[in-house]
């Protein structure tokens, strides 16, 4: 037993000795050099009466120490989480619930990819930029050495590069084909030979929830306008909740619209020549292979007819246990030629996806925000460096365009890629991706407009000047869904001959569901139950029978109808079954009752905007053009809107080429201060539907500063 116990000695020992060096883990920034950086930029921040903050600079750089600045003044925290994340350093603040992602953020190897290609592969001009963020963000925390985390400084220019590629994966969906590998059993099977059966590889988390945009051109217009309308969808708080901003400088960056936190660039909005608005496409680009391991060596797999060795590294997941008390938790890391490996009782997979080794996104962002038109846009787009996301695009001479933007693999035909792949053939390691001019897109079509709302990109204008799917191979995966938004706007811009400005806003500020939407056909479902006459289901269910299917606050038949049809909605987001509607109706029609005694509750009472003191209520639902997803009906007695419409941006340029702009965020550019007025004093704005202006034009500015300052 001697044995034993000097086992246990020595155990206590090094953990104690573990703990100790968590506990005494020096901090290494040093405040005071980013302090002496601070003379080299030139830079004048300047808050409008909203709090927007408008970003002068002499070159590029000074406007990016300008605007990290800015962002840290307004959401410090938000990028603090946000670099712990992209660094796959969570677990070190919130422990053990974070080593799932750490691990994957390591087992991408991103930080890696980015130091060896960094200095090769970007623009002096973005280096510069990414260089001016970095050193305003350390310029901030060195300030404010007390608000910080200091362990996480300074954040450096390869930081930012990482958290580019990290982020462009997470929202095509990389991390759920990942998460579906942890399953008890294999999901899908191999697929062998070429087949037609709709398998779904993609199980989306419901957030990101979806964006639209939409366009109009002169000729479609009452006046000669050419219209835009940018509404990405994003959560309301958190670390991709718009903000936003106006940037300028003397070396021909302008542009207003929305960041993310952390993102030195802006990535959707307006410069005077041309706009662009962005929506999440869901195409197939992620690819599993099952490899075949050698029975004598589980370090080995079938390639091509020989055995070849797997890579084996290590990852060191540090996790905070307690106070400053750390411990460090280790696991394998397995790469094949396809890419990442994962070890499962139900095999070994090695997984390929887009994006793999790329790092050059920001360059493309820096082009796509200095774009003179829209060719000079789609040049920009011709990097190809995004993995994904649609696009539509104004410009100032009246073009119109529609684009989905994918890096799509050239992948060999005769399997079915929905499937899971054989891993012992290397014809199947794709390498290259259909060039983007060969992609889905479609230029000023005689429709005279354009309207994209996640749906398949082949139909995103009247019939009979859609693209046909039939042009292109299953191979690339396009995504073929509708939205009820697609449906719907689609629809009423096929009623409309002419397009004004109230028109225009009539169609992003609609709030029905349309009759022959998926949503509205799985209601229909109802119709095939039969219920006692007087019981409380067949009450509830005569009541929906007559309901308009509108969402405006005084509609009464909402909230049991957005009830129903959101566990439909959640289950196509996922690419999980859809439940049987009777199960959900009596669910639904049971807690309204529970809640409030009835079904027939105003909407406005159920469907609220909250923050702080403020609680307005507002229209719109799950999947309708005014998006507005909610939670915590059951624990607050109404439902929070937590994702969906958040800042919007209306744009059109007249004939002889001016550009007007006004906006709207759903709380106000303060993000996190609640002590501060513009904490929530966009809100009733948004909840009555109007909007402020932008201040974006020549001289717009001018008496509209509230606080003028330089960093």
């Amino acid at each position: 037993m001697k044995w034993l116990k000097g086992c246990i000695v020595l155990g206590i020992a090094i953990f104690a000795a573990h703990l100790l060096l968590g506990y005494l883990q020096p901090n290494h920034f040093d405040g005071a050099a980013y302090k002496s950086r601070r003379a080299g930029y030139h830079v004048v921040i300047k808050r409008d009466i909203w709090g927007v903050p408008h970003i002068e600079g002499k070159k590029d750089r000074d406007v990016a120490f300008g605007f990290a600045y800015a962002q840290a003044e307004d959401h410090y925290e938000i990028i603090e989480e946000s670099f712990r994340m992209y660094r796959g350093q969570q677990s070190a603040s919130v422990g053990y619930s974070g080593i799932a992602l750490d691990y994957l953020i390591q087992l991408l190897e991103i930080s890696r990819t980015v130091s060896e290609k960094y200095d090769g592969e970007l623009s002096d001009d973005a280096k510069a930029i990414l260089t001016g963020f970095s050193d305003g963000i350390n310029y901030w925390a060195a300030q404010h050495p007390e608000r910080v985390d200091q362990h996480l400084y300074p954040v450096s220019s390869q930081d930012i590069v990482a958290a580019f590629s990290t982020q462009h994966l997470l929202f095509y969906g990389f991390q759920n084909h990942v998460m579906a590998l942890f399953g008890d059993e294999r999901l899908y099977p191999i697929s062998l030979v070429s087949t037609e059966t709709a398998l779904r590889l993609s199980h989306q988390d419901p957030l990101p929830i979806g964006s639209n945009a939409f366009a109009v051109a002169p000729g479609k217009s009452t006046d000669g306008k050419t219209r835009l309308l940018i509404n990405s969808h994003q959560p309301l708080t958190g670390p991709v909740t718009w903000f936003e901003a106006h940037l300028k400088s003397e070396t021909g960056w302008h542009m207003m619209g929305g960041a993310f936190p952390g993102s030195p660039l802006l990535f959707v909005g307006v410069n005077e020549h041309v706009g662009w608005g962005a929506t999440v496409n869901k195409p197939d680009l992620v690819d599993v292979f099952v490899l075949d391991i050698n029975p004598e060596n589980e370090n080995q797999y079938r390639l091509d007819g020989r055995w070849v060795d797997l890579v084996v590294k290590e990852a060191a997941i540090r996790v905070k246990l307690l106070g400053n008390f750390y411990w460090t938790v280790k696991k394998e890391r397995l790469y094949s030629e396809h890419g990442p490996v994962l070890r499962r009782d139900h095999g070994t997979y090695a997984i390929r996806y887009a994006g793999q080794g790329e790092i050059r996104q920001i360059d493309q962002w820096l082009a796509m925000n200095k774009a003179t038109g829209m060719e000079s846009w789609r040049d920009a787009m011709r990097m190809l460096a995004l993995s994904s996301f649609n696009f539509i695009v104004a410009d100032r001479a009246g073009n119109i365009g529609f684009f989905h933007n994918s890096q799509s693999p050239i992948r060999k035909a005769g399997y079915d890629w929905k499937q899971y792949l054989p891993g012992n053939r290397g014809d199947l390691i794709w390498e290259d991706y259909l060039p983007f001019d060969d992609l889905p897109q479609l230029v000023n079509p005689e429709s005279g407009y354009l309207f994209s709302a996640n749906q398949s990109p082949f139909r995103v204008t009247a019939d009979p000047y859609n693209q046909k799917r039939s042009d292109y191979p299953e191979t690339y995966g396009f995504p073929k869904r509708m939205t009820n938004r697609a449906t719907r706007g689609l629809a009423l811009f096929e009623t409309m001959d002419k397009i004004g400005e109230a028109e225009f806003q009539k169609i992003k500020f609609d709030k029905y569901y349309a009759r022959d939407s998926r949503a509205i056909h799985y209601l229909s479902g109802l119709d095939a139950i039969t219920y006692e006459g007087n019981s409380r289901y067949g009450k509830a269910q005569r009541f929906l029978k007559g309901w308009d299917l509108g969402t405006d606050v005084a509609n009464t038949g909402a909230a049991l109808g957005v009830c129903v049809i959101s566990d439909e909605w959640t289950s196509e987001q996922k690419g999980a079954t859809v439940p049987g509607i009777k199960a959900v109706f009596e669910r639904c029609v049971d807690r309204l009752y529970d809640i409030y005694g009835r079904v027939d509750v105003a909407w406005g009472d159920v469907n609220r905007l909250t923050r702080g003191d403020v609680n307005l209520p507002v229209a719109g639902g799950p999947d309708i053009m005014r998006a507005v997803y909610g939670t915590g009906l059951a624990e607050n007695g109404y439902l929070t809107a937590v994702a969906g419409d958040g800042l919007f941006i209306f744009a059109s340029w007249d004939e002889g080429g001016v550009l007007e702009t006004e906006s709207i965020h759903q709380f106000g550019s303060a993000t996190l201060d609640k002590d501060s007025k513009h904490y929530a004093d966009q809100a009733a704005l948004f909840a009555d539907e109007k909007m402020k202006p932008t201040y974006f034009g020549e001289g717009q500015l001018e008496g509209h500063i509230e606080r003028e300052y330089s960093p």
